[in-house]
C-alpha cells in the first residue's frame, strides 16, 4: 500500500533543509515538553516572556542553536489556553492505554459530570530558535491556504503548502510565523525547493509563544484551510498519527540531536 510515508521516505534524499542547520559548525539540542518534565511548571510556561527565558537558558546550557522535540508528546503546558480544552465527552480510546498517562490529559468535566477530554498530544515537531528564523521549502508546492489564526495559544501567521510526489499528494504546515510572511501570499503561487517563505514570528504574532517553527505533515486536510489541529485529543492520537507521520521524514534532523550536558 502506498502511503504519504513511503513516498516521502522513498524521496526525502533530494530535499532542501527546512530550516539552516549546517551539522559541522552548529548543534541541535532535544527539549523535553512532556508532562514528565518537572522543572517545567505552569508558573513557566504560563507567562511567555518567563517560558521564553526557560527555553533560552536550556539552549544555551545545551551550546544549541535550535532545540527540537514534540512530535507524539503529551504537553500538560496546553492548560495554558481555553482553546485546547472541550467539552466532549469521553466514550471510548484506541487501543490500550496508560491510565496514567491518560488521566494526566484530562480537565474539568461536562455539564453532565462526565469526564471532558483537552486536546494534551502534539502531533507537529517543534524547533526553537532565535526570533526571526528563516524557514525554507523542502521542496516545490503551491500554497494551498494561510491564515492569522490569533487566539492566544493558537498558531498565530500559518501557512499550508501542497505537494505531490509520485501522484500522491499531502501537505506540510507551517505555524508561528512572522504576520508579514502571509500579508502578500495568494492561494495557488508557487513556491520552489530552497525558497525561503518564512521566519520564526514573535508573541504578537505567533499565538503568544517563544519564538518557534511547528513543523507538521498533513496526509488530508479534511477541509480545514489556514490551519489544521496540531494538538489532539489522546483518545484520537491513533487517526492523527495517521494522518500526520513523523515530520523528521522530512526535517531529517533527529540524526543531529546532541546528547545532554
Amino acid at each position: 500500500m502506498i502511503t504519504v510515508e513511503n513516498i516521502i521516505r522513498k524521496n526525502q534524499q533530494g530535499f532542501a533543509q527546512v530550516i539552516p542547520f549546517d551539522s559541522t559548525l552548529q548543534k541541535i539540542a532535544p527539549v523535553d515538553l512532556t508532562i514528565n518534565n518537572k522543572g517545567l511548571d505552569e508558573n513557566i510556561f504560563n507567562d511567555t516572556e518567563i517560558f521564553s527565558g526557560y527555553l533560552e537558558a536550556l539552549r544555551k546550557k545545551k551550546n544549541a542553536d535550535f532545540l527540537i522535540g514534540g512530535y507524539n508528546e503529551l504537553r500538560a503546558l496546553y492548560s495554558r489556553s481555553e482553546l485546547f480544552n472541550t467539552q466532549k465527552t469521553v466514550r471510548s480510546i484506541d487501543g490500550p492505554v496508560d491510565v496514567k498517562v491518560f488521566k494526566a490529559s484530562q480537565t474539568g468535566g461536562d455539564e453532565d459530570g462526565a469526564s471532558a477530554e483537552a486536546r494534551r498530544l502534539h502531533i507537529g515537531t517543534d524547533i526553537w530558535g532565535k526570533l526571526g528564523s528563516p524557514v525554507f521549502a523542502f521542496m516545490g508546492g503551491m500554497v494551498h491556504s494561510f491564515a492569522f489564526n490569533n487566539n492566544y495559544g493558537d498558531y498565530g501567521a500559518t501557512l499550508v503548502i501542497g505537494h505531490q510526489l509520485d501522484s500522491v499528494p499531502f501537505y506540510t504546515l507551517y505555524g508561528h510565523l512572522s504576520l508579514r510572511d502571509i500579508n502578500y501570499l495568494n492561494e495557488g503561487d508557487y513556491v520552489v525547493r530552497g525558497q525561503e517563505i518564512a521566519h520564526f514570528g514573535n508573541k504578537d504574532e505567533n499565538g503568544h509563544w517563544p519564538p518557534h517553527l511547528h513543523f507538521q505533515i498533513i496526509g488530508d486536510m479534511e477541509l480545514f484551510e489556514g490551519d489544521y489541529p496540531g494538538v489532539c485529543r489522546y483518545s484520537e492520537r491513533k487517526k492523527y498519527l495517521k494522518n500526520c507521520p513523523d515530520p523528521d521524514l522530512i526535517l531529517q534532523l533527529n540524526k543531529y540531536l546532541v546528547a545532554d550536558t
